[in-house]
């Protein structure tokens, strides 16, 4: 009976953390479907239409930036309450946003929130998960992102279709925009269900609070174990800040953490998450059929990050991220010959599919997994906010980029610049980064004290 209550207890965590996610992915990928329409409506040229569609990350860049100092201070809970808030607020100003300055400015709010729940939703997760699945526990945090990506995209291709074209310009995508008001209000009720982290309760000398959540998910025995090792690694550990990176160890841990973020980007997914309609436009398919194979890319995310998920805790991370960017480079070069060949058919489709599925199984959660994972407990929440805030950068350069790197040097070669990025990240990855499945938090902090663990 105890297992089934520390199963319920701890899955419940993941989930509500995770709606975190599904947040993060709704509101990334709405303005896939309504990027377009906005285009025609304000009559916007490519730099613009960059701006437009990545105006919010610069809100994510502000989130991920504080949310870390911030939730340090006042919790992981309240900042997750904080991260919900802002979706709400965002959806509703984008909606009625009189102006395109005004629709920028919710749009950074929006942004806010999902910086915030990037890095504070992996984090409080790895805080909470017994070490023999916590790779797994955190993928489901991308299965949040994956899932929310496809709800927005049957929202928006439902959306689409309710009146014609014009109706769509005018007034349809800001109903895309309003939708998120209902996901985000749901975050912030069931956050309301969940304990603090123990790790944080532990560091603000709440022992008492944190020995009953990790008894409840643990066991007595275990719980009072893990606790010790807590109290001990806070003890030992300086409070993190910049000037400690000196040191050779913690420096290649931050290293790898913003390398693996920019990677995880810069290989190209939000190009075709925040573009997929247009993508599939420019091969001559109808806006119809556009927005139907949008809805299968995001269908074939949600299923290949269950593999994920499955195999996390028994391949390891670094096998999963090797096998993964091996089939994204070889897929991004499909792509970019299928548009070479100017290909009308279903090869480029394919393709991104393909692309989809290997980046879901490894880049995609295995990024935020490795990044909640490789830090210190003082300095975890610091360091994934840099790891998190150079995540953003890289999304942002990415999707300001796209529209500009399309109408210059075309589709081809700027599908193949990202390949040849893929392989640079391929060579990193087998290189530096290293496999921590199966260890408690505690254990891989210990071993910054052993030589060549990095």
């Amino acid at each position: 009976m105890q297992s089934t209550v520390n199963s319920n207890m701890i899955y419940k965590a993941t989930l509500v953390a995770s709606v975190g996610g599904l947040l993060f992915g709704y509101d990334t990928a709405v303005i896939s479907g309504a990027i377009g329409f906005m285009r025609t409506y304000y009559h916007l040229s490519d730099i613009m239409t960059g701006w437009v569609a990545s105006c919010a990350l610069l809100g994510c860049i502000i989130g991920a930036m504080y949310s870390g100092a911030l939730s340090d201070r006042v919790g992981r809970k309240k900042v997750l309450m904080l991260s919900a808030l802002l979706f709400t607020i965002s959806s509703i100003g984008t909606s009625l946003a009189p102006s395109l300055w005004l629709f920028v400015v919710f749009r950074i709010i929006g942004g806010m929130g999902i910086g915030i729940a990037s890095m504070l939703s992996p984090m409080y997760i790895s805080e909470m998960a017994p070490a023999a699945i916590r790779g797994r526990l955190i993928s489901i945090f991308q299965l949040g992102i994956v899932s929310g990506i496809l709800v927005i995209y049957f929202v928006n291709a439902y959306i689409a279709g309710i009146h014609n074209d014009s109706w769509n310009i005018s007034t349809g995508w800001r109903w895309m925009f309003g939708s998120g008001v209902i996901p985000s209000i749901i975050f912030i009720l069931l956050l309301l269900t969940v304990p603090e982290s123990p790790r944080w309760l532990a560091g603000q000398a709440r022992n008492v609070e944190a020995l009953a959540i990790l008894s409840q998910i643990n066991g007595p025995i275990i719980a009072q174990r893990e606790l010790n090792s807590i109290t001990a690694s806070l003890k030992d550990e300086k409070p993190f800040s910049f000037s400690i990176l000196k040191e050779p160890k913690l420096k290649r841990a931050l290293f790898i953490g913003i390398l693996l973020a920019i990677f995880s980007q810069i290989t190209g997914i939000n190009a075709i998450m925040y573009y997929a309609p247009e993508i599939f436009k420019s091969t001559g398919v109808g806006s119809d059929s556009a927005f139907m194979q949008t809805v299968l890319v995001g269908i074939i995310n949600v299923i290949f990050t269950f593999v994920a998920i499955k195999y996390v805790d028994t391949w390891g991370r670094k096998k999963l991220l090797l096998f993964g960017i091996s089939g994204m480079a070889i897929c991004l070069f499909i792509i970019g010959w299928g548009f070479y060949i100017q290909q009308q058919g279903y090869l480029i489709l394919i393709a991104i599919l393909g692309y989809i599925a290997c980046f879901a199984m490894s880049m995609g959660p295995l990024a935020f997994v490795v990044i909640a994972e490789i830090f210190p407990t003082k300095a975890r929440a610091t360091a994934m906010s840099v790891a998190t805030f150079f995540l953003w950068l890289a999304v942002f350069l990415v999707s300001q980029t796209f529209p500009v790197l399309i109408g210059t040097i075309g589709n081809s070669y700027t599908f193949w610049l990202y390949m040849v990025i893929a392989i640079i990240a391929f060579l990193f990855i087998w290189k530096k980064v290293p496999e921590t499945k199966g260890k408690t938090l505690e254990e891989i902090e210990d071993t910054w004290n052993q030589e060549k663990v990095f």
